[in-house]
């Protein structure tokens, strides 16, 4: 499960990463409670305005953040975002402890923070194949989930007492020096032992990774799924902060939901670790298991009862993006992997301004419950999607040896953009065999 901490490198990484994260946490819950009850009057509307603004740059952006992952080193390029950040939320901090910090000037904020995590998600996502062997590349996308939930079991709860103690300004304050921790992890690691840059040897910029996606039925399926999850499903500060607010709770209550929901998603994380490899049916699955537990969740009559569901939601999101995730890198040639993440990123990030506001005014229109049961259809239809996929594409069929046992080939041929893009290196841990192998 662990196998990928057998490299120093990813080992400094992970302890400056779970640092930063529980920091990012605190800062996000603080984010939305300012947006929610210090600047409006509980308008969920404005909340996924704010969310729409700070996640919409990915995917504006696509086209120069996946070059420049793929053009640029990788480590330096984190090492300016991640100072960017910092600065930016010692800005906020200051702006709201001197009680200057306006509406507008959060939506102004929340679109800087876009712009610069549209450049740090490729980036960071695709340097984890640098710090350790392809063969590892799943298992330590995994453990980053691991430890992006375990910040989130930490970081809200936290979050959520420092508003009630001493204030959001704080919280943005604290978070910018958790930055520390991720830019000092950086500067220590041994750049001798970063895998070396692969030549760039595919012209087109973005239109070359998104002809490689275009052309493999199964990346379709999953850019899908995570497309509608991402923009109906993971409203998870609106809905929790909503919830919280109809059963009386305050931002205290809304820090305790969303480390709970990270309860399950860390055990989600975990599991995924122990796979030997991502696969597309665990996405599909996942899928239509988060549309039931949102119905479920929606349905809840107390805080109680409503958090203990929370586990369950979080544990299927996350298994569904933890194995997309995987099943994206190990599957797609190395010289393409940034611009083809920077889609992976730009569909999670940039669904949620299609879907946010939405679900916001859904919120407020209708109630939360309803925009979380908004949430379980696109899961449900995702995992339609899925489905209808694996029966078309001619991968389930029945067992050889057993008459009544019916089997899912994840190894059947595939088509692809221009087979020779393929290399040695990837085609080592792909599950799957392209045409030119038979």
């Amino acid at each position: 499960m662990f196998r990928s901490f057998a490299n120093v490198n990813y080992r400094i990484w992970f302890a400056g990463a779970l640092v930063s994260n529980i920091g990012g946490w605190m800062q996000s819950t603080a984010q939305d409670w300012v947006v929610l009850t210090e600047l409006t009057n509980n308008d969920a509307a404005a909340m996924g305005a704010t969310m729409a603004l700070q996640f919409g740059p990915p995917l504006v952006l696509v086209s120069l953040t996946g070059w420049v992952a793929d053009r640029f080193d990788r480590r330096r390029i984190l090492l300016v975002t991640q100072s960017l950040l910092l600065l930016l939320a010692i800005a906020v901090g200051v702006l709201l402890l001197t009680d200057v910090m306006t509406l507008p000037m959060m939506f102004c904020f929340a679109a800087g923070f876009g712009v610069v995590n549209a450049f740090d998600a490729p980036a960071r996502q695709a340097f984890v194949s640098d710090m350790v062997s392809t063969g590892d590349t799943s298992n330590a996308v995994a453990l980053n989930s691991a430890s992006f939930n375990m910040a989130r079991m930490i970081g809200p709860a936290v979050g959520g007492l420092l508003i009630v103690a001493i204030g959001s300004g704080w919280v943005f304050v604290v978070n910018a020096a958790t930055f520390l921790a991720m830019i000092v992890a950086l500067l220590l690691m041994r750049q001798g032992q970063l895998a070396p840059r692969l030549k760039n040897r595919s012209r087109g910029g973005l239109a070359a990774g998104f002809r490689y996606v275009w052309g493999r039925s199964d990346l379709r399926v999953v850019f899908v799924t995570v497309f509608l999850i991402g923009a109906f499903g993971m409203n998870f500060p609106i809905f929790a902060s909503t919830m919280a607010i109809e059963f009386g709770a305050g931002a205290d209550g809304y820090g305790v939901l969303s480390s709970i929901l990270a309860i399950g998603s860390l055990t989600g994380a975990l599991l995924a670790a122990r796979r030997e490899r991502a696969r597309v049916r665990v996405v599909v699955l996942a899928a239509g298991g988060f549309g039931v537990f949102a119905f479920v969740s929606a349905s809840m009559p107390t805080y109680a009862a409503y958090a203990v569901t929370l586990m369950f939601t979080g544990f299927t999101i996350v298994t569904l993006l933890t194995t997309a995730n995987g099943y994206v890198q190990t599957t797609t040639d190395p010289a393409l992997r940034g611009r083809v993440l920077a889609l992976y990123m730009a569909v999670i990030m940039g669904s949620t301004p299609v879907g946010a506001p939405i679900a916001g005014w859904v919120a407020d229109a209708f109630g939360p419950r309803t925009a979380i049961m908004l949430g379980g259809v696109a899961g449900l239809v995702a995992c339609a999607i899925g489905l209808t996929w694996m029966l078309t594409s001619g991968r389930l069929r029945r067992d050889e040896s057993r008459r009544f046992l019916v089997t899912l080939d994840e190894t059947r041929p595939i088509e692809v953009v221009d087979p020779v893009e393929f290399s040695d290196e990837a085609a080592a841990t792909t599950p799957i065999r392209t045409a030119k192998d038979d």
